[in-house]
């Protein structure tokens, strides 16, 4: 497919430049696979949508302060994005300066923190720093969220609460798993009450999300690697769940290619390694049910995940129903929940 097919036209006051006062504030897009007709809710709505014996898969993973100031040795100023840690003192990084700094060179950060630039991989510099213990300190007093480059704003002390979902355990994300931040505590108890599951996979959302796709056919398309855990307890809760008939319901789209990848061989198995699964339309999935999701940027690989599973003529004008009712766009914005069509 082409790459221009994935694209439409948003105004620019649609893109939610700031979290709603609620969590569970937001609308909800319901609609079924392959189906152009469309239901505007409210979030809570999922209450009523969800049945017993259903099984919602969040993302557990943490956002780190990633975002750091620093200058090079030379005086220049810089930014760095972290994508990931290699380990305790070595990190992958985004660098934004006036000239790309050289390997070998050192970049200077908060108190007098310093790191070397030992290696690059395409759009990613290899970063070590000396100490752990002075990296983490210069995290925790220095280091900003992240937020998204379509939010253009300077992050402020909510943020610190709301681009983070209040199920997060694991630290090592540098964005947030949008979906999961519609939902607060009270939502999670009321729908465990009713009788649904919940379970938990772990994927590092990495910076890569946000790279654009540079190739017209998006089959040639390169995807970003993140790091994922999925449990042999979560693989025993999918199976388990569709045995009983009930619905594995993937929270976000960093869950479905947690869950896909866990399933590539036909079978849902532990997995603890970089994933590099490109999901697009004509891909079978063997796991997810339905999916509760933000709305993406264009031409991104998170919308073309969603034209997967929802189909494509039938995503697009949910997106163009969307933006005729108003909807919110983005991590901060409104959700959809798309349910697969019966057998």
């Amino acid at each position: 497919m082409n790459l221009d097919q994935f694209d439409y036209p948003l105004p620019e006051e649609l893109v939610a430049q700031a979290p709603l006062s609620q969590r569970t504030a937001s609308r909800l897009l319901h609609f079924v696979s392959s189906v152009t007709e469309f239901n505007d809710l409210k979030f809570v709505d999922l209450l009523h949508l969800l049945q017993a014996g259903d099984l919602l898969i969040l993302n557990n993973t943490e956002v780190i302060p990633a975002r750091l100031q620093g200058k090079k040795s030379s005086g220049g100023k810089i930014e760095i994005l972290l994508e990931r840690m290699l380990d305790a003192c070595t990190v992958m990084a985004q660098i934004k300066a006036s000239k790309a700094p050289k390997l070998g060179s050192s970049l200077l950060f908060g108190n007098n923190a310093v790191a070397e630039v030992v290696g690059r991989q395409k759009d990613f510099f290899i970063l070590q720093f000396k100490d752990a213990t002075v990296f983490k300190g210069l995290l925790q007093q220095f280091g900003q969220i992240p937020l998204p480059p379509y939010i253009r704003r300077l992050p402020k002390e909510e943020d610190q609460e709301r681009y983070q979902t209040v199920f997060a355990q694991c630290k090592g994300a540098v964005a947030a798993p949008t979906a999961g931040l519609h939902f607060d505590k009270p939502m999670l108890e009321k729908l465990q009450q009713q009788g649904v599951e919940c379970a938990y996979i772990t994927l590092h959302v990495g910076a890569g999300t946000f790279q654009p796709v540079r190739v017209d056919t998006i089959e040639e398309h390169a995807i970003h690697a993140e790091q994922l855990k999925v449990t042999q307890q979560l693989c025993d809760q999918v199976m388990e769940c569709k045995k009983r008939g009930g619905r594995v319901i993937a929270v976000g789209t960093t869950a479905v290619r947690a869950l896909e990848s866990a399933a590539l061989k036909g079978h849902i198995y532990p997995y603890e390694d970089d994933t590099k699964l490109f999901i697009y339309p004509g891909f079978q999935f063997k796991v997810v049910d339905a999916l509760i999701t933000n709305f993406h940027l264009p031409k991104s690989t998170l919308l073309m995940l969603v034209c997967a599973f929802a189909g494509y003529e039938t995503t697009m004008s949910a997106y163009r129903h969307a933006i005729a009712q108003r909807y919110r766009f983005f991590s901060y914005g409104d959700a959809m929940f798309i349910e697969q069509q019966a057998n």
